[in-house]
């Protein structure tokens, strides 16, 4: 037993040793961002992977630097807390209310409009934004930010199939007792299945508030005044790369970048039971 026992643990050093050094790796660019925001000289050195000198002095003028017309970085914070705040409340009531329906209700066309909503769901979202674009300017939704929330919020509905996988796992005899005493289908909805969903809830509301936070592609195009007081965060950033501010804001962009991930690292670290809980639930069932 013994020998059996040391035999399988010596067959699973490979594999750990194979997965540190991917850990490594992906961490080495994590920990260089970090450093580096904490560069006293403000330009992009590679000669050196840790700084000569540490200091403040990247989070100070990035907070507090108000003569700055670049960086913007609590303005730009707030419009993407706006944005991915309204976008996952929106995103959120139709990905639960499509879920639902598909996975209790049953009409014509039921499993049609599933596979329409999956193969649809395969395709880059890229391919339609000048569409789009073309479609929100002629309503005048463009370099406006609830044009962005009603983008992002417009196709979420198509996200629906972990959730309903959840919904399928909720039996069924709890919805036909309260039908029976009475309950309409909206009552069914929102006081037996969605306080027994708080998992699946969890989930969405993150899913939906990252794309806003992380979009750098569809942004760009939506908000394209040239005022800095506009952007989000993302394009905030980008345009610190920019050749003739390297030299002086590039520590500012690494702080940034480490300023922005807080807020999710905090949303996982609190939310992550009912992320994984969600996700092993909504994959029992299609």
């Amino acid at each position: 037993m013994k020998k059996n026992g040391l035999l399988k643990a010596l067959q699973l050093v490979p594999r750990h040793l194979f997965l540190a050094i991917l850990a490594v790796f992906w961490l080495i660019p994590i920990v260089w961002l970090v450093a580096n925001s904490f560069n006293e000289s403000q330009f992009m050195n590679f000669g050196r992977f840790f700084p000569e000198n540490f200091s403040l002095t990247a989070y100070r003028l990035l907070l507090f630097d108000s003569e700055s017309t670049v960086a913007r970085f609590p303005v730009w914070f707030m419009n993407t807390l706006q944005i991915a705040i309204f976008t996952s409340i929106i995103s959120s009531i139709f990905v639960l209310m499509v879920s639902y329906a598909t996975s209790r209700m049953r009409f014509r066309g039921r499993r049609t409009l599933m596979s329409v909503g999956v193969i649809l769901g395969l395709f880059p979202g890229f391919l339609a934004m000048i569409a789009v674009y073309f479609i929100m300017r002629s309503f005048g939704l463009t370099n406006n930010h609830w044009g962005l929330v009603i983008v992002y919020s417009g196709s979420s509905g198509l996200g629906y199939l972990i959730a309903k996988g959840f919904f399928d796992t909720i039996s069924e005899t709890l919805s036909e007792s309260a039908r029976i005493d009475g309950a309409t289908e909206s009552q069914v909805f929102r006081l037996i299945i969605l306080p027994l969903s708080r998992p699946i809830i969890v989930y969405t509301v993150i899913t939906a508030f990252l794309v806003p936070w992380m979009d750098f592609v569809f942004a760009s195009i939506m908000l394209n005044s040239g005022i800095a007081t506009d952007w989000t965060v993302a394009i905030g950033l980008f345009r610190m790369l920019q050749r003739e501010l390297l030299a002086t804001h590039f520590a500012r962009f690494c702080a940034g970048g480490v300023l922005v991930s807080i807020p999710i690292s905090i949303l996982f670290v609190i939310m992550q039971k009912f992320y994984v809980e969600s996700i092993t639930s909504g994959s029992v069932k299609g």
